[in-house]
Formats: structure tokens, C-alpha cells, sequence
């Protein structure tokens, strides 16, 4: 908002003065694991609201399609792997890259942009998309019996319904392949669902399958503090058995305390940095109606004089005109940025809720230093002394000058700290 503004027009002069603001830099939105598989009519409008979300959160921003292998940068956001090799194909590893969505500058691993950290979590949520999409669609088969190739068109319109979904496999059974996957030895542990069952959604979060990224049939149960990296008991025997590891579940309690200590600062600096930005449009409206009060002065000194300061008083207009042109633009990029902000710390915001509620202890290990990092720097950013210094005071002018005077009859116009 405009401080200490104030315009004032004497017999010769009046002037004008307004405070700044300032200027600031910016955070896939997270939401929540589809809570079921078939939507009854008591709760089918928050269902479509959560499946919709669920759509919105895996979908790359770039090629505006399903992610296809998911790789997330240091700020939280991610992209497809192909996406991102298009976007950077004139860089090297080592170099620095701006993320596509807040320009925050990363580093190129060594091995290239290959080699950026697979987004676990979001896999995850694109095995319960693929889910949903298939009940929504109402014909989920049998992926075993419908996985023949060979088969003839009419022998594949045949296939059974699946009935079961096991969440090892991310595949559909009938209850006949079902019963088989169950009696083979190294499935028989797999945990399954009924397709249709109604499940809480930490409940799916917990049954989906987190495995060990080097050593695909193991599961994650170990979490080495050395090298900050969930790992399986094969690579805790191989790479890191004189490293100092722990329980992977005993970890995840001391770092979901610090995803929900910074998610609670975050939802508090949102709320301060979203008052800020009424700010601007009252600061934009002063800004207008003062220099409007302004131009009246002008055309009230000028046509008292004679036709020969008509071209001086056009003259004095137009500099009015340029200020406020200029001011207004100053305010309407530094509303844009703060507004890149706030978006930043929503994001960072939601995806840490949907972490603690829908994360497993592997995704919070993995992401929790990243996401306080990240929650640092934007608590770091004072955002409200940013705005104050970022837009000069502005002293706005006009003197009416003597009629002695044959240059600049009507007055002039004075400007200060723009």
C-alpha cells in the first residue's frame, strides 16, 4: 500500500509521494492417493474432486501428458526424464539449469540429466492413477489372461474380470491367476486387494511396493545416515555394512517430525505472504486516482491561460502519463512476483502434506532433507521488507509556473525516486 502518500496542489505547486514494495523469486502440487476403487453415491463428489486431483499431480507441466519416468529436481518439482533432456539439450553436466516451472537453478550431475533423482513417490502415484482410470473406465481384465499376444480378437474380448490387484506386481488377477499368483513361491508374500474394496488412503499408500531402485525384487528396509539412501539388505551387505544405518522405519519418525515442523511454518508464512498481496491493487487504485487528481489541477491551470500554452500543457500530460505508466507496471511485475512466491510455498506446502498422509517411510527418508531445505530458503525470503524496498518512494510534482515566465507557462512537472 501506498505510506505516507499524499499529493497536494498549491496556487503554484502540489506534490505527490508513495511508498514501495519489492521483488521476489519462486515451488507439483501434491494430492492424495485415490481413498478407493469404486466410487458409491454418498462420496462420489469428493472422489471425483480427489481422482481429478490425483490426475493434475501426474502430469508433467511440459508436455502436459502423464509422466513417463518421473525425475524430481532440488526445488520439488518434476518432470518426465525425456522432458527435461529436450529442455537442457544444449547443456553439459556441470552446468547450471533453471527448473522449467520456478527458473531455481540446479546443477547437472556428472552423469548427465539421466542421472537426476528418480521421483519415487510420484510412481507411486501413477500405479493408483492407472488404477483409478481402470475402474472409472469400468473394464479392468485380467492382465494375465489378456496378456497373450496370440490370442485371437475374440479370444482376448473373453479374457475375465480381474477381481484382485496385487500391489507388488502393479497387476490385475481374476481369481482364478489370483489363487495361482498366490500358490508360487516367490509371490506367495505379494500383498493383493479386492478391485472395488473401499480403502483409506494411507492404507494404499502402506501396500504400495517400495523396492530397492539397484536390486528390484527386495524391499527397502534399511536407511543408511551416511549416505542419506534408502537401501535394501543386499546393498546394505555390498556397499554399506560398516556405514552407520538404521531401521528405515525408525528413521522416518525423526524425519516426518521435521516435514511436519516445516509444513506448519510453511502454512504459516503462506498465510502472512497472502495478505500482502491486497496491497498492491490498493496501492495501483491510490496511484491512478491521485495522478488523475493530478491531470485535473494541470487542465484547471491551463485553461486559464491562452492558446499558446496549449502545447506546454500537452506536454506536462504526457510526463503525468508516463509516470503512471511506469509506476503501474513497477507494481503490477512486483504483484507477479510475489505471487510466484506464494505459489512456491503452496506448492512446497501441499506436496509435504501429501507426503506425511500418503508417503511411506522410504518417500519421506528420501525427500525430507530436500523439503527442509527448501522450506529454509523460502522462510529465509522476508518477503513483506522485500516488498517495502523494492519499489522507491515516488514524489510527484507540479509547480504552476509565473506568468512572466515564457517557458513552461503552465508549470512543470517533478519526479522523484522512480
Amino acid at each position: 500500500m501506498l505510506q505516507n502518500g499524499n499529493i497536494k496542489f498549491f496556487p503554484d505547486a502540489f506534490a505527490f509521494v508513495c511508498g514501495g514494495f519489492p521483488n521476489v523469486t519462486c515451488f507439483s502440487r501434491p494430492i492424495s492417493l485415490p481413498v478407493k476403487i469404486r466410487v458409491h453415491n454418498n462420496m462420489a463428489t469428493r472422489q471425483l474432486s480427489v481422482v481429478k486431483k490425483l490426475y493434475d499431480m501426474t502430469e508433467c507441466s511440459i508436455c502436459t501428458e502423464v509422466f513417463t519416468d518421473p525425475r524430481v529436481l532440488p526445488c520439488i518439482h518434476t518432470f518426465c526424464l525425456k522432458c527435461l533432456i529436450n529442455y537442457g539439450k544444449d547443456r553439459q553436466p556441470g552446468d547450471g539449469m533453471p527448473c522449467p516451472l520456478c527458473r531455481k537453478e540446479f546443477t547437472i550431475p556428472d552423469d548427465g540429466l539421466s542421472g537426476i533423482q528418480k521421483n519415487f513417490f510420484m510412481e507411486q502415484l501413477l500405479s493408483a492413477r492407472k488404477l483409478s482410470a481402470s475402474e472409472e473406465a469400468g473394464h479392468i481384465l485380467c492382465d494375465v489372461c489378456s496378456s497373450d499376444e496370440a490370442r485371437s480378437s475374440e479370444a482376448t474380448s473373453s479374457a475375465k474380470q480381474a477381481t484382485r490387484y496385487c500391489f507388488r506386481c502393479q497387476q490385475n488377477f481374476c481369481d482364478h491367476c489370483s489363487q495361482s499368483h498366490q500358490k508360487i513361491k516367490s509371490t506367495a508374500n505379494h500383498v493383493t486387494v479386492e478391485i472395488g474394496k473401499e480403502l483409506q488412503k494411507e492404507e494404499i499408500a502402506s501396500r504400495l511396493p517400495a523396492t530397492c531402485d539397484t536390486h528390484r525384487d527386495k524391499e527397502i528396509e534399511v536407511f543408511c545416515l551416511e549416505c542419506e539412501l534408502a537401501i535394501c539388505m543386499m546393498c546394505f551387505v555390498k556397499s554399506h555394512k560398516t556405514h552407520d544405518c538404521s531401521d528405515i522405519e525408525e528413521v522416518s519418525i525423526d524425519r516426518r517430525k521435521k516435514v511436519k515442523s516445516d509444513t506448519d511454518k510453511i502454512t504459516k508464512l503462506l498465510k502472512k505472504i497472502g495478505r500482502v498481496l491486497p496491497r498492491f491493487e490498493k496501492e495501483t487504485n491510490d496511484l491512478v486516482n491521485r495522478l488523475a487528481g493530478i491531470k485535473v489541477e494541470i487542465n484547471a491551470a491551463a485553461d486559464k491561460l491562452i492558446a499558446a500554452i496549449e502545447r506546454d500543457r500537452q506536454k506536462l500530460l504526457s510526463e503525468v502519463e508516463s509516470i503512471q505508466t511506469k509506476r503501474v507496471k513497477q507494481l503490477q511485475t512486483v504483484k507477479q512476483e510475489v505471487e510466484q512466491h506464494l505459489a512456491a510455498i503452496e506448492s512446497l506446502k501441499q506436496y509435504s502434506e501429501l507426503l506425511l498422509s500418503s508417503g511411506t517411510a522410504c518417500d519421506v527418508t528420501r525427500s525430507a532433507n530436500s523439503l527442509h531445505s527448501r522450506a529454509e530458503e523460502l522462510m529465509m525470503f522476508d518477503v513483506i521488507s522485500h516488498v517495502d524496498n523494492s519499489l522507491p518512494s515516488l514524489n510527484v510534482i507540479f509547480m504552476s509556473s509565473i506568468l512572466s515566465c515564457v517557458e513552461n507557462l503552465t508549470g512543470t512537472i517533478t519526479e522523484e525516486g522512480l
